[in-house]
């Protein structure tokens, strides 16, 4: 997997939540990482999907789950889950105390009702 074009271990995460649910003020249930540029997006259990639009957008194969405790990695490209793979600069995750979903504050009451795709 280590052999993957533009893999780029250095790069740090883009933040602690989802990119651009943060700029617009929305939610998500679960966090990757790009592990090419870093981008932090929401997973297809979300409402908005940024994770997947970010490789749609930039080709960008490569996340790794962005939840506290999980080490996986999945291409979207070839739809391989890797158990592990190489270690990306740090943090590894959200902060443990950010909610899931999340962020705190932001997370409807009826979020396991709302649509998600």
């Amino acid at each position: 997997m280590s052999d993957i074009d533009g893999l780029d271990p250095s790069v740090p995460p883009s933040g602690n939540g989802c990119l651009e649910c943060d700029a617009a003020g929305g939610w998500w249930f679960h966090l990757r990482r790009c592990a090419q540029c870093g981008h932090v997006g929401c997973c297809d259990s979300s409402p908005a999907k940024h994770a997947t639009a970010h490789f749609e957008e930039t080709g960008h194969p490569l996340v790794q789950s962005y939840e506290p405790g999980e080490e996986w990695f999945w291409n979207f490209r070839t739809e391989e889950l890797f158990e592990s793979g190489p270690s990306l600069a740090g943090p590894d995750s959200h902060p443990a105390d950010q909610p899931a979903p999340g962020p705190a504050g932001r997370v409807p009451a009826d979020w396991a009702r709302a649509p998600r795709g």
